[in-house]
């Protein structure tokens, strides 16, 4: 799996997203404070399709409108808006037409700037996007690979919002728990992983082991210019 799986790309022209703080949103009105969000919000260098050709099946979604926007379009964001939702689902299909035994998870786990009426509209993207190649939710231990490929089913949807309740093909967020080590040492992460590892419940879920590092505000105000990768990627 990947973290924030969309954000190889962030658009440094377009305003802040509704997931950052108010006094972010004020300093983001200048462009050199952009240029060094998007050091701090950009965790992966590949495409969708290169994520996929290499090996990556559990994407990490966080979802947003743009606010003043008109229309229901949805981006996915992380600091600064990335590409359109629908554009990225498109490339997933592409890759999974091409490979019909692959099967993906999407974690849609986040939304901003949403009310009813954007989510109806998502999920029809969602709909639209992969049809018949989407899993219904059923008992977990039942969906093996083998069950998949009976069933010419490649996508499970996991929908973190109360509305999954009315679409068959929207599993809970509770399907997919993701304990997160908040935390900018590595030892305290792998202890973190150790302890949720063995926690995690036998039955009736999947499961997420978040192995990364978490910048916190001092983190980012010591290692400004150097960025995310710099500072705690390597580590």
């Amino acid at each position: 799996g990947s973290h924030d799986s969309f954000s190889y790309w962030v658009d440094e022209k377009s305003p802040v997203g509704p997931d950052q703080a108010t006094a972010i949103k004020r300093l983001a009105r200048i462009s050199l404070v952009r240029k060094i969000i998007k050091k701090w919000s950009v965790t992966q260098n590949l495409t969708f399709k290169e994520q996929l050709e290499g090996g990556i099946r559990y994407f990490d979604l966080r979802v947003s409108s743009k606010p003043g926007e008109i229309g229901q379009e949805i981006y996915f964001i992380h600091g600064l808006f990335g590409i359109k939702v629908w554009d990225g689902l498109k490339e997933m299909n592409t890759f999974l037409e091409q490979h019909p035994k692959e099967v993906i998870f999407l974690d849609f786990n986040h939304f901003y700037a949403m009310d009813d009426s954007h989510h109806h509209f998502l999920i029809n993207r969602i709909h639209s996007a992969f049809e018949s190649k989407l899993c219904c939710v059923e008992c977990v231990e039942y969906v093996t690979l083998l069950y998949m490929w009976e069933k010419k089913h490649q996508v499970l949807i996991f929908y973190h919002h109360p509305l999954y309740q009315e679409y068959p093909f929207l599993w809970p967020g509770n399907k997919m728990p993701a304990p997160w080590a908040n935390t900018t040492n590595v030892h305290k992460l792998l202890q973190f992983l150790e302890t949720t590892l063995e926690e995690r419940s036998r039955y009736g879920t999947f499961h997420v082991s978040q192995a990364i590092l978490t910048p916190r505000v001092k983190t980012i105000a010591r290692h400004l210019v150097r960025g995310l990768k710099n500072t705690l990627v390597h580590r």
